[in-house]
């Protein structure tokens, strides 16, 4: 009897040590291969065509559509010309790569004084870049849509940014089989980031990009690992149903020293980052520092 008592204690052992491997496995989404680029923020770093023909970004993110809640709406694209850009986008959506217009940015000239001015500004969204078309919007690209609107709050007040996100996604109810206004977000890396707290709430954003850099306390350059790891983990946790992607300066930005070399990128901050089961890739800043410094180009295998 004790023989035949042993022979099913090692089957046994070996079943909770392979249901504990794969419980932590589970736990990890590893590399995922997407790479997120903003665009539009200097003029010399190319159009939006030649960015998505690179071959290296999964998405791009336009910005920005800057000045808005105060009956004025229009956007900054740093000296591009307009008149090429929706067929780019178009361009785009036709190698899969989805192109988001992000809002708000550096200037002060954009906020949302009310809830109407939330409504407001989503209408115009809509008709004017989206799928809309109401007859008398002037749409700046032509009858090309974006896929989604980013929220890149900076400046201002954080009030009606959760309404405007829930009226902005409302007009998905028109459509089945396919969702015209999908939604993320830009924050700073620092949990949380008050501006866009409530917009996030709603639980609307596919995809939350932190920003780790240009922070003097968890961008890695300064805060190290455990700077970024600290903040990784709020974002992480408090957003389990978005995808969350590590937000990075793809080259130094002028007197922040936040470039994360390639080195300590690899070894030391995506295999930590990637541990999450809602890691979702990479975000990078911007288009014209990484066509200037090719991280993209090695960052792209290890995202």
């Amino acid at each position: 009897m004790a023989l035949r008592r042993r022979s099913c204690l090692l089957p046994l052992a070996l079943l909770l040590l392979v249901s504990s491997c794969l419980a932590g496995a589970a736990t990890a989404t590893g590399k995922t291969g997407q790479l997120t680029v903003f665009w539009g923020r200097n003029k010399n770093e190319g159009t939006l065509k030649e960015t998505c023909d690179t071959g290296l970004y999964t998405s791009v993110v336009i910005s920005f559509y800057s000045v808005f809640g105060h009956g004025r709406y229009w956007g900054d694209l740093s000296g591009h010309d307009l008149r090429g850009i929706g067929a780019d986008i178009k361009h785009c959506q036709s190698k899969h790569i989805p192109v988001f217009l992000s809002i708000g940015g550096g200037g002060k000239d954009y906020s949302l004084p009310s809830s109407q001015s939330a409504a407001d500004v989503a209408d115009n969204i809509w008709n004017a870049h989206m799928d809309g078309r109401r007859q008398g919007v002037f749409r700046p690209f032509g009858d090309a849509a974006v896929d989604g609107i980013d929220f890149f709050i900076d400046q201002g007040a954080p009030d009606h940014y959760d309404e405007l996100a829930r009226k902005l996604y409302s007009y998905n109810k028109m459509y089945r089989g396919r969702t015209p206004v999908r939604l993320t977000a830009t924050p700073r890396c620092a949990y949380p980031d008050r501006r866009v707290e409530r917009a996030l709430q709603t639980g609307l954003f596919e995809r939350i990009h932190v920003r780790f850099y240009d922070d003097a306390k968890c961008s890695y350059n300064h805060g190290g690992l455990a700077g970024v790891m600290e903040q990784w983990n709020k974002w992480t946790a408090k957003y389990p149903n978005s995808h969350i992607y590590l937000g990075l300066a793809a080259a130094n930005v002028p007197g922040k020293n936040d470039n994360v070399f390639v080195k300590q990128l690899y070894y030391d901050l995506l295999p930590n980052v990637q541990k999450a089961r809602n890691y979702g890739g990479v975000m990078l800043w911007d288009r014209f520092y990484d066509k200037h410094s090719g991280y993209g180009k090695t960052v792209k295998y290890w995202a």
